[in-house]
């Protein structure tokens, strides 16, 4: 039996590879992106047994998590990362003050083919900085690494924008 196939390229048999990606912050592609962590959720079960069933138990969904998500960049002139952070908590103002306004923002990631087209895309829901790395461990002895710069996010959820089809590719 052969194996199936995607449905909008008949001919694909590979997955698509984790490499080419991009994320967008409120409008905005990150530039210099190198890494993200794993989109994850999980939901708690909940183990309940009512009198009188058979000596076992029964198992149903409770609360579900969304695993914070860590992204990298290396180090720029690009404030994308350090501004999103201060809007969360600037000890720059004096009291560490947030803006309740600002600090929770939309996050799009895209999964992309080969040729660079969104093939797969979901938003995070209500994203804000939880970590902000500013500056990396540097290291006058090696002179063969990149500065990164990284920021945690928190969100309340995910979702696959659907209107995202799978590109046909040649």
């Amino acid at each position: 039996m052969p194996a199936p196939t995607f449905p909008a390229n008949a001919h694909r048999y590979d997955p698509y590879r984790t490499f080419k990606f991009q994320v967008v912050i409120d409008g905005k592609t990150v530039a210099g992106l190198s890494k993200m962590g794993a989109l994850k959720k999980t939901t708690e079960v909940v183990n309940w047994r009512a009198a009188g069933d058979p000596s076992y138990q029964r198992a149903m969904p409770g609360g579900t998590k969304f695993e914070n998500v860590a992204l990298e960049h290396g180090l720029s002139h690009d404030p994308i990362f350090e501004e999103w952070a201060n809007s969360v908590n600037n000890v720059a103002d004096g009291d560490a003050g947030m803006s309740l306004l600002n600090y929770r923002r939309s996050v799009t990631i895209n999964v992309l083919n080969l040729q660079g087209i969104p093939a797969i895309s979901y938003q995070l829901r209500r994203a804000w900085v939880t970590e902000f790395q500013a500056l990396p461990e540097f290291d006058a002895n090696n002179m063969n690494t990149v500065g990164i710069q990284s920021i945690t996010l928190a969100y309340e959820g995910f979702t696959r924008d659907v209107a995202v089809a799978e590109p046909a590719e040649t």
